[in-house]
């Protein structure tokens, strides 16, 4: 079975390479690690021990140079073959791996997919195990391996087809060829985390194409193989430093095409969980396209209706950028009350959270420079006939910080927000925001007595007011039907005489 499973690749005769390059020290990874440990390895390992080391089989590469490629027979045991074999032996097994086998029907090459198993758990115990430097021929084949295992355009009926993608419950979908996937995975990790691999030879290999498709593997439908991706990409970052300004920009093309072409992506929060870290890590003071990123790519990541789905490392992405560099905060806010939610209630009381964490970060100055819109947009949300919008808002005073931000600026926002504490008490459904809207009353009183009681007095004065504003305006709006009456239908090439007797009927309305 196995002469035919490896018949499926084109032979060769070429000479063994030298020996591998000189030995350096292992380290243990603890990502990698514990990856590792849940690969399962299966029974066929008894099939490799029971060939002869001394068959030698060539295999030859349709992609990399065939200078690259000498191999021994595949299946034999890192532990059969001598030291200066283990890198002819590495990448036999690397070829024999680039077979891919249809999962659909499970019953199908069983016997060729657990041989392909098994190999695979070989290559990532020897990886793991801290082998010699990899060499030039052995990093081509790898790299070689996990493009035919990963790379891979996922069919339109693995895809979701809502166009709004707001429901989050749907059953995730699992690739069935997933048993052969982690493991070659837990093998990227492996490779790329090890010592023995020079980044300064690997950016050969893995260049700006790998990392591209290696990127758009992220749509995937299966939330196991984004987390693994997650955890390369960010092993691909901190290793190949030549490479940031390219992932980075090619994140942010990905997140374009989210927010302003299909608001339909399945990693956007893992992509975010990256950049998470990757924030964490920038240099001060923050270069320019850092803040680029920020303003042009993340910000806008709050119009997608699924922004709930990723809010959580969205807001973790902002406060990074603002603990970086406080003067950020009120830009931030600004910009985020752009795309304020003003017919998504759900989404309204999503942005409120994300405001009460911008705002513990936030000092003084930067709070006064954002202040007065936001308050404005705050009062709103008091006045929502939504009950969990008013009571999310309402709950923004349970904080210390926002407390003592509105108590250092008072005299401005106080009056700001009485007059519509003021209307919740009067005319609000909800009981719950009535009793809440008593006690933020009671403690900004206690605050500021008088202020408070000020306030509320302008705001009886204007409620006094509001009958002879509402007839003023009905009588304009009778002036207006009244002259719009007089006119007639003009036809034809008529010259028309534009009086300015309607300029102060529209001059009341304003």
């Amino acid at each position: 079975m196995w002469k035919q499973f490896l018949s499926k690749f084109p032979r060769k005769s070429s000479k063994a390479e030298a020996n591998s390059d000189s030995l350096s020290p292992s380290h243990s990874i603890g990502d990698g690690a514990s990856l590792c440990s849940t690969i399962q390895r299966t029974s066929s390992g008894n099939i490799a021990s029971s060939k002869s080391a001394s068959s030698l089989k060539r295999m030859s590469s349709s992609i990399f140079p065939s200078s690259f490629v000498a191999g021994i027979e595949p299946l034999l045991s890192f532990k059969d073959v001598s030291n200066a074999e283990k890198s002819n032996l590495f990448i036999s097994k690397l070829n024999l791996c680039c077979v891919i086998f249809e999962f659909s029907d499970l019953n199908k090459d069983t016997a060729e997919k657990d041989i392909k198993h098994q190999t695979l758990v070989d290559l990532v115990e020897y990886v793991h195990s801290g082998p010699p430097r990899f060499t030039e021929p052995m990093i081509a084949a790898s790299c070689k391996m996990f493009a035919f295992n990963l790379f891979r355009v996922f069919p339109p009926n693995c895809r979701s087809n809502k166009g709004t993608g707001e429901n989050e419950e749907d059953e995730p979908m699992f690739d069935p060829a997933w048993s052969h996937l982690q493991i070659v995975y837990d093998l990227l990790l492996q490779f790329i985390v090890s010592a023995s691999l020079d980044a300064k030879v690997a950016k050969k290999y893995v260049d700006h194409s790998f990392i591209l498709n290696l990127l758009d593997l992220f749509d995937s439908e299966d939330p196991r193989e984004r987390e693994c991706l997650k955890t390369v990409l960010h092993r691909v970052y901190g290793k190949f430093m030549v490479h940031r300004p390219f992932i980075r920009k090619t994140a942010s093309n990905i997140f374009f095409r989210f927010i302003f072409e299909t608001q339909r992506h399945n990693g956007i929060a893992e992509l975010l969980e990256v950049f998470g870290s990757v924030i964490s890590g920038f240099a001060l003071p923050l270069k320019e396209e850092h803040k680029i990123f920020l303003w042009r790519a993340l910000i806008p990541l709050h119009k997608p209706k699924t922004v709930g789905i990723y809010l959580q490392q969205l807001t973790y992405c902002m406060t990074q950028f603002i603990e970086k560099e406080p003067k950020l905060a009120s830009t931030v806010i600004l910009r985020l009350l752009k795309y304020w939610p003003v017919t998504n209630s759900q989404k309204e009381v999503m942005f409120l959270g994300e405001i009460e964490e911008i705002l513990e970060s936030i000092n003084v100055t930067e709070f006064q420079k954002c202040m007065v819109p936001l308050f404005q947009r705050i009062g709103y949300c008091l006045n929502s006939s939504h009950f969990q919008v008013a009571e999310r808002a309402l709950f923004l005073w349970n904080n210390d910080h926002i407390m003592g931000l509105v108590s250092q600026n008072r005299h401005v926002l106080v009056p700001l927000i009485i007059p519509s504490l003021e209307r919740n008490a009067r005319s609000h459904w909800n009981q719950a925001v009535h009793s809440i809207t008593f006690n933020v009353s009671k403690m900004l009183s206690d605050m500021d007595e008088e202020l408070v009681l000020s306030c509320k007095r302008k705001f009886e004065e204007e409620e006094g007011k509001q009958p002879a504003v509402e007839e003023k305006r009905t009588m304009t709006w009778e002036q207006l039907e009244k002259a719009a009456s007089t006119f007639h239908p003009v036809t034809g090439r008529t010259a028309v005489l534009v009086t300015s007797f309607s300029a102060p009927i529209v001059a009341t309305l304003t």
